[in-house]
């Protein structure tokens, strides 16, 4: 069993990290479904209200709320298939939780990326309401993510991937995580055994 969690933010190519995944046979449990979910069963639109459920479940529930609705969905994933890769996780306190559920079969990796790339990423991919059709801004997204704690997150990830070289070169280095072959990941088991 292996647990592979992203996090990163907005832009950074977390969404990409799972279409990698999907690609290799691995299923992937989205937290952002979850929100999206939730702010559907709310009335209110995923493209615009998506930021404003996610810290509605987090005070609501508690700041663990969004991973330990993900937890099911992953265990599901889990009695078919070896690895499951969680796409967003957005601070320590959701690292905890998966921490605490799957122990060293849990790796956490960071994807990271300057603003100025994932701003543009971001428009390209034109899923998200701009700020003129009333969604937030980059800045203002980060700044919310940062917020929940991501950057303690990613402070703790077992891997870092600087993601701003070449698409293939990002997607072989995310095949080569997931598939148990990464250097860093391999160098420090062997350093620890």
């Amino acid at each position: 069993m292996h647990v592979i969690g992203t996090v990163g933010l907005p832009g950074s190519g977390k969404g990409e990290a799972a279409t990698v995944a999907r690609e290799d046979g691995i299923p992937v449990v989205t937290m952002g479904d979850v929100v999206r979910q939730e702010t559907t069963d709310r009335g209110l639109d995923p493209a615009t209200d998506h930021g404003t459920v996610a810290q509605a479940l987090r005070e609501e529930n508690g700041p663990a709320a969004i991973a330990e609705r993900s937890l099911p969905m992953i265990e599901d994933r889990l009695e078919s298939h070896e690895t499951v890769l969680v796409d967003g996780i957005r601070s320590g306190t959701e690292v905890d939780v998966f921490e605490a559920e799957f122990g060293d079969a849990f790796t956490l990796v960071s994807i990271e990326a300057p603003f100025e790339l994932r701003a543009e990423r971001i428009d390209a991919r034109g899923r998200d309401a701009s700020e003129a059709e009333g969604g937030e801004g980059l800045a203002a997204r980060d700044e919310r993510e940062r917020g929940f704690g991501m950057d303690d997150a990613m402070d703790r990830a077992d891997v870092v991937v600087e993601n701003t070289d070449s698409l293939e070169a990002f997607r072989e280095r995310i095949r080569s995580i997931i598939r148990g072959t990464d250097d860093e990941k391999r160098a420090e088991a062997e350093a620890d055994p």
